[in-house]
């Protein structure tokens, strides 16, 4: 339930077109709704904060989820799931048909982009130091598209090849917002902030040898960076990053 939706009932019910009890049924499962003894779905989100309730799938049964989601196209007649394993898949499209899956970044979705009120849809430019880092570019990326934002994808433009990044810089210049993913030693968000004013959440991943431990040296990295006012978010989180550009977005 979004505010234009609320207003589109409340307006209905002033007009005579709706009763009292119709209303009551359509806020009834406002603030949340209990589909199960482990799962609430909080519909109130999008109202209260400016985007909708996802679903993290990854240790979840099947079932959860496709409850979940079930319950949430049905009420804001859209929905997304990060990190949903293949094997989930057969049983989420027997219940929602129309779910759509990208493979790279394991996220699924139904309907969408949304529109919340007053947030502005920006021009969010992507970034990755190397094509390992893609699945969490990806991950980003469909969260803000569902969200409204137009996204430009500019890939393998890492540190060690650094001619790559400069030769975009137009497109990095045209972005309201930029996303910068990057493993091993995380350079990239601070090369980034050096050339560009706008704002800059940069992720850590994953990707990297031993000393790399996992992610936490291009997090600490990331987090020194001597280019000042990088955002910065957890190891690998996409998803994290992609809900901090939309927060900027209601400036």
């Amino acid at each position: 339930m979004d505010a234009d939706r609320l207003r589109e009932w409340l307006r209905a019910l002033q007009r005579g077109e709706v009763g009292i009890e119709e209303v009551l049924d359509a806020l009834r499962h406002l603030p949340f709704e209990r589909v199960s003894d482990l799962s609430l779905v909080d519909h109130h989100r999008l109202l209260r904060q400016g985007f909708p309730e996802f679903v993290y799938a990854e240790g979840k049964p099947a079932e959860e989820v496709a409850a979940i989601l079930t319950r949430q196209v049905e009420r804001q007649g859209a929905a997304l799931a990060t990190r949903v394993p293949p094997a989930m898949l057969p049983l989420l499209r027997e219940r929602v048909p129309e779910l759509q899956y990208d493979p790279v970044s394991r996220v699924a979705w139904v309907g969408g982009p949304l529109s919340p009120q007053g947030y502005r849809s920006l021009h969010v430019v992507l970034l990755t130091g190397g094509t390992s880092d893609v699945p969490v570019a990806e991950e980003a990326a469909h969260v803000a598209q569902f969200l409204g934002h137009r996204v430009t994808r500019v890939y393998d433009v890492g540190v060690a090849g650094v001619h790559r990044l400069l030769d975009r810089l137009e497109t990095l210049r045209d972005a309201d917002a930029l996303i910068v993913v990057a493993g091993m030693e995380g350079a990239l968000p601070s090369v980034v902030g050096g050339l560009v004013p706008m704002p800059i959440v940069a992720v850590p991943t994953s990707v990297g040898y031993g000393a790399h431990l996992g992610g936490f040296a291009p997090l600490l990295a990331m987090l020194n960076s001597c280019a000042g006012g990088i955002t910065v978010v957890n190891i690998d989180n996409g998803f994290g990053a992609a809900l901090a550009i939309h927060r900027m977005a209601r400036l």
